[in-house]
C-alpha cells in the first residue's frame, strides 16, 4: 500500500497568525500628525494659517478704527504714522483696519467656496464613479465646464447675480464643483474594485451603504487635500472679482477693492496696494504650503 505524505503548511513558532488588522483611527491620526511634524515647510504653512484664522476671527477686535470710517484731513498716511500702523489711503481710512477686515472676508468666501464644491462636486464624484451610466452624462458636463477657467465662470455667474460676498463665493465654489468631481470620481473607480467592496456587493449591501460606509469614509484624505487647494483659489478669485467690481460691494471692506482703489495712486503712495498684496500672499502661501504637507502626509506613496 503506497502512503501519500500530504503536505503541511508551516509554521513558525514565534510569529502568531492571524487576521490583518487594520490600524484604528487614533494610530493613522497620530501618524499623520508625526507626519506633518517633520515636515518643516508644512509647519511654516500652519503657523501662517494660525496667524491669518486668528487675525479673521478676531478682526473687530484688533482693528483699531472701522474700515469704513474716513479722515478726511490725514489722507495718504505713511506707515509709522502716529495712530495709523500701516497708514492711511486717499479717503484718509485706516489701512490695517481695512486689511484684517478684508482678511475676514477672503476667509469667509474661501470656507463658503469649499462648503460649495464639497457639497455639489462629492456626491456628484460618488454618483459618476459607482455608476457608469451616469459616469458619461457627468463627466461630459464636467468637460465643458472645465473647458473655461474658473475665472471665466464666476465672473459670469456675479455679473448674472449682481455681485456681493455670497454671490461671489457660490461663483467661485460652483466653478470649482468639476476638479472635485474628478477627484472623488477617480478615487470612487479605485475602490470600487477592492476587495470589501466587492465582498459588500456579493452579499447584496445596497449601493447607498456602500457609498456612504465605505468608499465615502476611505475618500476623505483626497477630499480634504482638494479642499487644501480650492481654498487660496477661492481667495485669489474673490480679490480678482472685487478688483473688477463683481465681488464684494464697497464700502464693505476686501482685498481686491483695496488693490482696486491703490492702483490709481501707486505713483503717489505703494502702501496702500503694498500691504493687501501681502495679505492675499500670505493666505495663499499657508494654504499652499500645509496643503502639500498634508497631502504627503494622507498619501503613502509621497511618502518617505
Amino acid at each position: 500500500m503506497t502512503v501519500i505524505d500530504t503536505p503541511v503548511a508551516e509554521t513558525n513558532p514565534g510569529v502568531e497568525t492571524g487576521p490583518v488588522q487594520t490600524p484604528p483611527l487614533a494610530a493613522v491620526r497620530g501618524r499623520v500628525l508625526r507626519q506633518l511634524w517633520r515636515n518643516p515647510l508644512g509647519m511654516v504653512g500652519a503657523v501662517l494659517l494660525l496667524i491669518v484664522i486668528f487675525v479673521g476671527v478676531f478682526a473687530p477686535l484688533l482693528a483699531p478704527y472701522s474700515p469704513s470710517e474716513v479722515h478726511f484731513s490725514t489722507p495718504f498716511q505713511h506707515p509709522a504714522t502716529v495712530g495709523f500702523a500701516l497708514g492711511t489711503d486717499d479717503l484718509g481710512r485706516d489701512i490695517l483696519s481695512r486689511v484684517l477686515y478684508g482678511t475676514r472676508a477672503s476667509l469667509e468666501v474661501g470656507v463658503l467656496s469649499v462648503l460649495c464644491a464639497v457639497l455639489i462636486g462629492v456626491p456628484l464624484g460618488l454618483l459618476a464613479g459607482y455608476w457608469r451610466s451616469l459616469d458619461m452624462i457627468l463627466s461630459r458636463v464636467s468637460d465643458v465646464l472645465l473647458a473655461f477657467p474658473f475665472v471665466i465662470l464666476a465672473v459670469g455667474f456675479t455679473a448674472i447675480n449682481g455681485g456681493g460676498l455670497a454671490d461671489a463665493a457660490i461663483a467661485l465654489g460652483i466653478a470649482q464643483v468639476p476638479i472635485m468631481m474628478r477627484v472623488v470620481r477617480a478615487e470612487t473607480l479605485r475602490l470600487k474594485e477592492t476587495d470589501f467592496v466587492l465582498a459588500a456587493t456579493t452579499m447584496d449591501v445596497p449601493s447607498w451603504r456602500i457609498l456612504g460606509e465605505h468608499i465615502l469614509p476611505n475618500s476623505l484624505a483626497p477630499i480634504i487635500v482638494q479642499a487644501t487647494v480650492i481654498m487660496p483659489t477661492a481667495v485669489i478669485g474673490e480679490a480678482i472679482l472685487s478688483f473688477l467690481g463683481l465681488g464684494i460691494k464697497p464700502p464693505a471692506p476686501s482685498l481686491g477693492i483695496m488693490l482696486s482703489d491703490a492702483q490709481q495712486y501707486l505713483t503717489r503712495t505703494p502702501w496702500p496696494g503694498i500691504f493687501p498684496g501681502v495679505a492675499l500672499a500670505i493666505i495663499c502661501l499657508g494654504f499652499n504650503l500645509f496643503g502639500d504637507a498634508l497631502r504627503d502626509a494622507l498619501d503613502p506613496k509621497t511618502r518617505r
